[in-house]
């Protein structure tokens, strides 16, 4: 009887491993690609067609100062929001290790001892009286538990792949973060460069209507001219001192904002060079719009996403489907202490196997995958709206680096106009052949060019960096 029962257990337990193998390589969802997008050839604004792109350059190779690089040095290091997107990548390591143990079965060890005294009056009492002539009963167990899950429909496979893309978007996240405080260094290093030249613009301006002002003076002495021209003289000279502390509060105020970047307590930070003396090639090289999708870290971290929500959708429609489970346990079991050990008649064992199909759970479970799906939909949405801002933030700022170049000539020449018109009214004022008002309009016109081509320098040197951050450069 024993030849004829071992072929149908073996066939069976043949086509149960052989169904396993053929579940296990199945996927019950299927995979959403990442959309096909009518990316251009090359950007709106790009002067001419470029495969080259300023994207690929070390932070330490694009800004050269000495001094932007030690802060930079700094920030990347010592940045708070940098080290939380390190812990948030380390997190993320773990929560993938343990998604990657998944298929591993579950292994327990217990060691247990219970004694049980049932009543004198009762059945089991009058037995063990009887027949073991004991009014107690102990039982000493050692056994070890083992159960596992087949991944039939994909459900771990797709949370294993889920934390893997997470992982991976910690990764990007950490990169975006550090274009983004690299950006931001560079820029307020930059504003602190116009601050400090416009705190200088402002204090000669305020020496030059000294003179002025002492000179009308001597002229309102003689008679020359009345009270007015003086009063309206030291208001000018009061309009260019007034704006000393303003931009002596802007220096302090965007130092602090600096140090904090660096991860260090608001302090003084150290500068090398003027603004206007700085060389600032033009940049033009962003290279093709399609390289975003590898380049800029926002753009992974989107595209990560969706093979999140892909897994997500795996998974969540696998618990729609039976659950396979085998557990197994075995050790050692005895109801004396002297025979605990005794092996091997103190052995047993025990394996089961179940097929567990869910049926109503309130619709929790079809709830879940209906989100999930939508959830998908929503992240291929995000991920080509991201595409989207992405080349209109390279567009925007290689227009803004080709604009700027020119405004900034026109500012220079001009600057360079009213000088030598400050000049030439301050001589003819000496000389009275010309008004205090021409001598106020002047420097007042000065005045004002000087600060605004320092703010185009400024503007041209961001619209540099902006387009660096914008084509994914800075985290290398």
């Amino acid at each position: 009887m024993t030849t004829l029962q071992n072929p149908p257990r073996r066939l069976l337990a043949l086509g149960l491993a052989t169904l396993l193998v053929i579940a296990a390589s199945c996927n019950v969802a299927r995979n959403i690609p990442l959309p096909t997008l009518p990316l251009p050839a090359t950007y709106r604004t790009a002067p001419t067609a470029d495969t080259a792109s300023i994207a690929g350059l070390p932070w330490r190779s694009f800004f050269a100062e000495p001094a932007l690089q030690q802060l930079l040095d700094s920030a990347t290091v010592r940045n708070n929001d940098l080290q939380l997107a390190l812990r948030n990548i380390a997190s993320a390591e773990a929560t993938l290790k343990q998604a990657r143990w998944g298929n591993v079965p579950a292994v327990s060890l217990q060691a247990g001892v219970t004694t049980n005294r049932p009543s004198g009056n009762s059945l089991n009492g009058i037995s063990l009286s009887q027949f073991l002539g004991t009014k107690h009963i102990e039982d000493y167990n050692l056994a070890a538990a083992v159960s596992w899950e087949a991944d039939i429909w994909g459900k771990i496979r797709n949370r294993t792949a889920e934390a893997r893309a997470a992982y991976l978007q910690s990764q990007e996240a950490r990169k975006a973060v550090q274009t983004q405080v690299v950006a931001q260094v560079a820029q307020g290093y930059y504003n602190l460069l116009l601050l400090d030249t416009q705190l200088a613009v402002a204090r000669r301006n305020v020496a030059l209507t000294d003179s002025t002002l002492r000179f009308t003076r001597l002229q309102f002495t003689a008679g020359q001219v009345t009270a007015l021209a003086v009063q309206q003289v030291e208001a000018q000279r009061l309009l260019a001192a007034g704006l000393i502390p303003q931009f002596e509060q802007g220096i302090t105020v965007q130092e602090n904002a600096l140090s904090i970047l660096a991860g260090r307590l608001p302090g003084g930070i150290r500068r090398s060079g003027n603004l206007l003396a700085l060389q600032v090639p033009v940049v033009a090289a962003a290279g093709v719009p399609a390289a975003l999708l590898a380049r800029r870290p926002d753009v992974r971290t989107a595209e990560l996403a969706l093979d999140r929500a892909n897994a997500a959708v795996g998974y969540t429609k696998a618990a729609l489907y039976p659950t396979l489970s085998i557990t197994a346990q075995g050790g050692l079991n005895a109801f004396q202490a002297s025979n605990w050990f005794s092996v091997p008649a103190s052995l047993f064992g025990l394996a089961t196997g179940g097929l567990t199909q869910p049926l109503l759970q309130r619709r929790a479970l079809r709830t879940q995958y209906e989100l999930a799906q939508l959830d998908r939909e929503r992240t291929v949405i995000q991920f080509r709206q991201q595409v989207l801002v992405a080349v209109g933030e390279v567009s925007d700022a290689l227009g803004q680096v080709a604009r700027t170049q020119t405004q900034q000539t026109i500012a220079t020449d001009r600057v360079r106009a009213l000088r030598l018109a400050t000049n030439s009214a301050g001589q003819l004022f000496r000389s009275g052949l010309a008004s205090y008002l021409e001598v106020i309009t002047a420097q007042s016109n000065a005045l004002q060019s000087e600060l605004e081509l320092a703010s185009l320098k400024r503007s041209q040197l961001e619209a540099n960096v902006e387009l660096y951050r914008a084509v994914g450069g800075g985290w290398q």
